[in-house]
């Protein structure tokens, strides 16, 4: 049969927006080998099998149990182990969150066949030719996979989600009877209620031009007055513990894509521009004016942040009625 498969990441039950980019990788790297895309659904029973005919799925297979509501490292590697066999499938695709960096090798391993992680492009072109940026973004590196099958993990927020209609088939599959180690019992969220940053249409990110965490405070009010915006943060700000790593953006943590970037005392590390350098619109607010970061702003302030801000959001409040 061949063909690539696409492994989709669910959250309580809802896909996550990473599975639509997976899954538009998946449908170009099938229209370029001449072979089918399969949609692979892995957690608890009612999700959502729409998403695989929105954006090209030939067929759609669900691995549906309560027991898989929390991901579960063996019973999801078994669960995609089994497909890649019955199927023979040239092309494993999955997103490279956090399970997906825990899933992708697991499946390698069992597999014994090639892993590339954190890919920001990819072909097929002699085999299966991918590339990700390395040394903070300063280099690329390309690699070129001849074997099959292969495990492609992408990184969010690289790849553009695609419509592409279709009206796939789709399958219920027996979950996997594993008898793991180890299971996933409980899964603890952010005391915050804030979007993450990886999913967030417009974010603001602070950098140590704040000066100290408390100063985050100015973020948090804007964030708030402009509505379903994320708070981010450069590393050095999370280096020095004034805000968790979960909002890092940048090549050690997040790469982010949104329609609206906000930079309020962020200098521009090489580091920093990798994760957010492809954001829609961005906006720098710093009293640098050779800061490395207005290079690449669509929109440039030079000043205090701490008088700017405070007036950004009210501006922000006014126009929003208040």
């Amino acid at each position: 049969m061949g063909g690539v498969l696409v492994v989709l990441e669910q959250r309580e039950g809802s896909l996550k927006a990473v599975s639509c980019e997976a899954l538009s990788v998946g449908r170009q790297l099938a229209d370029q080998l001449g072979a089918d895309v399969e949609a692979l659904l892995i957690g608890p029973p009612g999700l959502d099998r729409g998403v695989g005919g929105q954006y090209g799925a030939d067929r759609v297979s669900v691995v549906a149990s309560d027991d898989l509501n929390l991901y579960q490292p063996a019973a999801y590697r078994d669960a995609v182990v089994d497909r890649v066999r019955a199927g023979e499938h040239q092309v494993v695709v999955l997103s490279a969150t956090a399970m997906g960096k825990d899933l992708g090798p697991r499946i390698a391993a069992r597999l014994r066949c090639a892993l590339a992680v954190d890919v920001t492009s990819v072909e097929a072109s002699n085999g299966i030719r991918v590339t990700r940026p390395v040394y903070s973004g300063k280099a690329v590196y390309s690699l070129s996979i001849t074997g099959s099958p292969c495990v492609i993990s992408v990184r969010p927020n690289a790849f553009p989600a695609v419509d592409r209609a279709s009206d796939p088939k789709v399958e219920e599959l027996e979950a996997p009877s594993t008898d793991a180690r180890c299971r996933t019992v409980q899964v603890r969220e952010p005391e915050t209620a804030r979007l993450d940053v990886s999913e967030a249409g417009t974010i603001v990110s602070g950098g140590r031009g704040l000066k100290e965490p408390a100063n985050f405070k100015l973020l948090e009010d804007l964030a708030d007055a402009i509505g379903r915006c994320a708070v981010g943060a450069s590393r050095a700000v999370v280096d020095a513990g004034w805000r968790p790593h979960a909002d890092q953006v940048g090549q050690t943590g997040k790469t982010v894509s949104p329609q609206l970037y906000i930079a309020v005392g962020i200098s521009g590390a090489i580091q920093h521009l990798a994760g957010m350098r492809t954001s829609k619109v961005i906006v720098a607010i710093n009293k640098d004016r050779d800061a490395p970061i207005f290079k690449i702003a669509d929109y440039g302030i030079v000043g205090d942040l701490f008088e700017i801000v405070p007036r950004l959001t009210q501006e922000v409040k006014t126009l929003r009625g208040g």
